[in-house]
């Protein structure tokens, strides 16, 4: 089933009216996505897998910040390598392209953490199966759709509506 289908149909068991925007040009980087969109960078959710050890986990966080390695390990209590996984093995286990990888309807099950940087947004837009593809969903909307946790794994700040990063990146 073409990527884009399948998120719609798993869309489509939420009370949610998400609608699914195709576009010529590319949403495959958080900058292309604002552009195409129109929106600002950190109002586009980028999808992030990683790996420790024998762990995935998914990060969903605002296209304007960068996820703290050192927090993420905390966060779940892991102190293994974090690594980013090949192209190949991402859309392996999640069913999805880079630049397409949306939050759920993932291919083999995944952690999600959900990152605060995104509150300071009244909608996001997340890749929804291909890097031409984004959809507007709430914060909220995205952890009942992805079952996913919120937390702080960039160490952001919310000030006015930058986010001003408070941890070095790691």
């Amino acid at each position: 089933m073409d990527p884009v289908e399948r998120v719609r149909q798993y869309l489509a068991q939420f009370p949610y009216d998400v609608e699914i925007f195709e576009f010529a040009e590319s949403t495959r980087t958080a900058e292309l996505a604002a552009r195409t969109v129109g929106v600002e960078v950190g109002q586009i959710a980028k999808s992030i897998l990683f790996l420790i050890g024998e762990e995935r986990v998914m990060v969903v966080t605002s296209g304007d910040v960068k996820v703290s390695q050192a927090r993420l390990k905390q966060h779940l209590g892991l102190t293994g390598k974090v690594r980013l996984p090949d192209p190949e093995t991402t859309e392996a286990i999640t069913g999805f392209p880079p630049g397409g990888v949306c939050p759920f309807a993932l291919k083999e099950p995944v952690r999600i953490l959900i990152d605060v940087s995104m509150k300071r947004y009244p909608v996001v837009y997340i890749a929804a199966g291909s890097p031409r593809s984004a959809a507007p969903v709430t914060v909220e909307q995205l952890l009942a759709i992805t079952g996913g946790e919120l937390c702080d794994l960039c160490g952001a700040a919310v000030q006015g509506s930058r986010a001003v990063a408070q941890a070095p990146e790691d």
